[in-house]
């Protein structure tokens, strides 16, 4: 794995907070579904929370992304992860009280997503003023790795300890995380715009972002690609459904449920800790096409399995798969935005990116209480072969596309400062 980008003290620094939070964020990504469907006991309103969770980020994803390219993005960093801390305690709080509200739950993760939604683009639009273009595969790989390292762990734990400890403690558990991440991020250099014009961010500036990226054929065909992928192909709202009635899970959750959420992930992070061809490798764009027909093959070969095992097998080809997608779409999106724009290219990417699955909660989650979880899933993973054909056919240049190797637009920081020329 390629760890240069590592010896850059901010860009360490902003990794940490990856690493801190991967496992409890992850422990809420379990907590949220299990308490819905434990409230509930149905599958759609566990996909229900996708909407929820798609409409903050759809507003302020975009809007955040707009304001991380006006206003000094370290700031902009500690106010949205403050945020999303306050709103993990609350999630904690409610569950520790036993309040039995699935509206309460519903409420506060979309508080907290609407925080995330800000808080993503700008920790992406950081990352090309730490490090320099050619390390900029290498950074995406390393944050995506530990992010999927507790991807695994995450999981895995929540199976082990909502039988012992109660759902409450895996909110509190991230809830500690968020907070103990704050200082690595408090000793972040100042990152403010380039021009060094602080502003408000307004209507116009995310208009004047949609025109840019409407000129931007690849970055278009990227998004694309993506949105194929997770509203297809993300079969992870029938997880708690088919855990307990298709591999045996007792109804307080069990180890099968742990496994299928962790398994993609797990796929993803072995992908990752072996990712140093990635950066050899310049033919982005076929490379994507290509990661995410393997993804579809994977999710439809998962839909039609009755072991765990084979479960977990095919969701990890598939998280290996997007692994490798993820690497070379945040890779062009990195190096095809001028960085006035690149705030409000990752807030659309992060709609894209995190809206997606969401979608495919929505869809997967009803169509599976129509037709069953092995048409939603298999039907699914089919969709986005034939999906995914057709877009490479109507956009050619995406398959032609190579990476550009050149100087990053502006110089790398190496200390806990911004260099005067930025």
């Amino acid at each position: 794995m390629d760890v240069r980008p590592l010896r850059v003290a901010p860009f360490r620094r902003l990794w940490a907070t990856t690493a801190i939070t991967a496992i409890g964020s992850q422990l809420t990504a379990v907590a949220v579904p299990k308490q819905v469907f434990d409230l509930t006991g149905s599958s759609g309103f566990v996909g229900l929370t996708g909407i929820v969770a798609l409409v903050p980020l759809l507003v302020f994803g975009l809007w955040g992304g707009a304001i991380a390219d006006v206003m000094d993005r370290r700031k902009l960093l500690l106010i949205s992860n403050i945020g999303i801390a306050v709103s993990s305690v609350l999630l904690w709080l409610q569950a520790f009280v036993g309040l039995h509200s699935v509206w309460a739950v519903l409420v506060l993760l979309g508080v907290q997503q609407s925080f995330f939604a800000v808080n993503m683009p700008t920790r992406s639009a950081v990352i090309s003023r730490l490090v320099p273009a050619d390390l900029l595969p290498a950074a995406a790989a390393l944050g995506s790795t530990v992010f999927t390292f507790g991807s695994v762990l995450g999981p895995l734990l929540a199976g082990a300890l909502l039988p012992v400890l109660g759902l409450s403690t895996l909110y509190l558990i991230d809830s500690v995380a968020l907070v103990v991440a704050l200082y690595s991020v408090w000793r972040l250099p100042p990152l403010p715009p380039l021009d060094g014009v602080v502003r408000k961010a307004g209507l116009r500036d995310v208009v004047d972002g949609f025109s840019y990226l409407l000129t931007q054929k690849v970055l278009l065909a990227s998004y694309l690609a993506d949105i194929i992928a997770m509203v297809a192909g993300m079969p992870r709202a029938l997880f708690p459904e088919m855990a307990e009635r298709t591999f045996g899970d007792p109804p307080g959750g069990g180890l099968a449920l742990g496994w299928l959420y962790a398994a993609i992930p797990l796929g993803a992070m072995l992908c990752g800790l072996s990712s140093g061809w990635i950066s050899r490798i310049h033919r982005h764009g076929a490379g994507v096409i290509i990661a995410v027909i393997v993804w579809g093959v994977a999710v439809a070969g998962f839909g039609l399995s009755t072991s765990i095992l084979w479960a977990a097998i095919f969701l990890a080809i598939a998280g290996a798969a997007d692994m490798v997608s993820a690497i070379w779409r945040m890779s062009i999106l990195q190096t095809a935005a001028t960085d006035e724009m690149r705030g409000r290219m990752q807030g659309v990417f992060t709609v894209v990116v995190a809206g997606g699955p969401r979608l495919a909660d929505l869809a997967h989650g009803w169509t599976a209480a129509a037709a069953g979880t092995a048409v939603a899933a298999t039907g699914g993973g089919i969709l986005v072969v034939i999906l995914t054909v057709v877009a490479a056919l109507m956009i050619p240049v995406f398959w032609r596309y190579r990476a550009a190797v050149s100087p990053a637009d502006s110089p790398p920081i190496t200390e806990d400062k911004v260099p005067d020329t930025a």
